[in-house]
């Protein structure tokens, strides 16, 4: 679907039931959702997932005033419009979580629910969060210009899913890449930092839509900020999987997969409470 000018790569899973829009996290696909999605769509639920611009096989575009992840959310409100899915019940995981309620605190009548997994918060997560998305790029472009971006792995992986994308990324100035880089970095830290990154307690506390927090495992979704999160926002449901805490900058998604029956059951339960 070509939304405000861009490519963006997209699956609906499931033919029948209300809407969930589904976020991943980091500047991943949303191959890695696949498999939670469709156990979702299997209780009768239409899930949504994309690729995000600048990840998967989307269009890569380096450009705008506002913040990476609020053009996200001006992206999916324009795309649910387009798939006759506003108001739809939106959520994610990691970044994903935050974009949702990005989404909510942006487009409030595009949301009906939020349905918020491995929400990040902390200080480890603030010191690693903004060099793995920006910094280490602005860095390359800096050392080696728009061939090294493009060397990168992650833009290895987006040019391999687009090809069109090394073109489009070859044509900048390595100058204007920096610059809008630093741009999108210098929104993505200027927020809080705990509970949650980048979303103030008293964002949280203005959500009104029904909402469930899943707490992660790792050192970047810690439990501690995903069970403080849950606190603020009004109304909110804890589910708790009941996971040990891992010592570890990440744990991946796919190590969730014991997880994915409960959580679907779970996430399809609320969506047909709080999606019709």
């Amino acid at each position: 679907m070509n939304v405000r000018g861009v490519n963006i790569h997209y699956r609906i899973i499931g033919d029948e039931g209300p809407w969930l829009a589904l976020i991943t996290g980091g500047r991943r696909g949303f191959n890695e959702f696949v498999p939670l999605a469709e156990k979702i769509a299997a209780h009768g639920v239409r899930v949504l997932v994309h690729d995000r611009r600048n990840t998967g096989a989307s269009d890569v575009v380096i450009e705008g005033r506002d913040g990476e992840e609020e053009i996200w959310t001006d992206d999916l409100y324009e795309m649910l419009g387009r798939l006759g899915a506003r108001p739809a019940v939106v959520g994610g995981a990691s970044s994903g979580a935050r974009t949702s309620v990005l989404t909510y605190l942006r487009h409030p009548d595009a949301v009906r629910a939020l349905f918020l997994m491995r929400v990040t918060g902390g200080a480890f997560a603030a010191g690693r969060l903004p060099d793995m998305y920006y910094g280490q790029f602005i860095r390359a472009a800096k050392e080696g210009g728009m061939a090294a971006v493009c060397a990168t792995e992650q833009y290895r992986e987006r040019i391999a899913a687009n090809p069109a994308n090394r073109e489009r990324l070859m044509k900048m100035e390595p100058k204007q890449y920096v610059e809008a880089m630093q741009h999108w970095l210098d929104i993505f830290t200027r927020g809080p930092v705990e509970p949650m990154y980048g979303v103030t307690e008293a964002q949280l506390r203005s959500i009104k839509v029904p909402s469930i927090v899943i707490p992660g495992n790792d050192k970047t979704h810690n439990g501690a900020c995903g069970r403080a999160i849950q606190k603020l926002i009004p109304g909110s449901r804890l589910v708790d999987l009941g996971l040990e805490e891992q010592d570890l900058p990440l744990v991946p998604f796919s190590d969730w997969g014991p997880q994915e029956a409960r959580i679907a059951k779970v996430c399809a339960e609320f969506v047909q409470q709080h999606g019709r």
